[in-house]
């Protein structure tokens, strides 16, 4: 008889089954800690009679109040209002900090690039709501305000989507451009800007889905619009307004995404 070992096939080397073993483990320890922190701050009292007051405030909150209606056409016309203008505010911004951005247009690696990158930093770390909380401080209540606010968290976003997109572009064709003895301007309009378009209309155009829903918050803090109606609803204890404001609010985000999907596919 020949002795022969068989080798049992593994997936993983014994290095890389102890590193998974690791990671699980201090994942698993992580997930327990953070309940343990959870479970100390959880009055659990009010999570288990939960469904009782959800039952209660959705009892009150039927049948809707229609006439209330015609008080939230002119909130809600300020809420698209807030979307729009602060979503072209942050683009028009964003458009020169992607381009500061990008490793390849940035006119510095050392002074430019991390100025830009720090813009976009501050701006998607902090919420809009938290954006419009500061403003409505330093500038009063308003819609101002609140297209401040939806700007300044757009230009985060859109700045990063854009840079990236202008560092993936086809260098060939840059290069083609500048071979002919174009400026650096030349280039950026004739070789970067119309491989990056697409994506720059896109982007734009999620941002600003994204702001229809945002702006009908920014009330809660006084930036204007809808938020504020559903604030004054609410702390009536109103439910019946409340249940309208739904309503009309995601009427509102579902025709912004027919009309986002609609204007992507025509311009891209």
């Amino acid at each position: 008889m020949n002795n022969q070992t068989s080798a049992q096939w593994s997936r993983y080397t014994p290095k890389e089954s102890l590193q998974q073993f690791i990671l699980w483990f201090v994942f698993v320890a992580l997930a327990v800690f953070c309940w343990h922190i959870m479970n100390e701050d959880t009055m659990w009292f009010f999570v288990i009679d939960a469904p009782n007051q959800f039952s209660d405030i959705s009892s009150r909150m039927w049948p809707p109040r229609w006439s209330y209606l015609e008080q939230l056409w002119i909130p809600l016309w300020d809420t698209i209002n807030i979307a729009t203008l602060g979503t072209a505010l942050g683009v028009a911004i964003a458009f020169p900090i992607a381009f500061l951005a990008a490793r390849n247009t940035t006119p510095s690696q050392t002074v430019a690039r991390p100025i830009a990158l720090l813009i976009i930093a501050s701006s998607r770390s902090i919420n809009s709501l938290i954006w419009a909380l500061l403003l409505v401080a330093i500038m009063g209540p308003g819609l101002l305000a609140g297209i401040i606010a939806i700007a300044l968290r757009s230009i985060g976003f859109v700045s990063k989507l854009v840079y990236e997109a202008i560092e993936e572009v086809n260098e060939t064709q840059v290069a083609a451009i500048r071979s002919t003895g174009a400026s650096e301007l030349q280039v950026l309009s004739y070789g970067v800007l119309p491989q990056i378009l697409p994506s720059f209309i896109g982007t734009s155009l999620f941002r600003w889905d994204i702001n229809i829903r945002e702006s009908t918050v920014l009330g809660l803090v006084g930036a204007g619009g809808i938020g504020l109606k559903l604030q004054e609803s609410m702390s009536i204890l109103a439910w019946p307004q409340v249940t309208v404001i739904f309503c009309a609010i995601l009427t509102t985000v579902v025709v912004s995404e027919w009309i986002s999907a609609k204007a992507r596919s025509a311009l891209i």
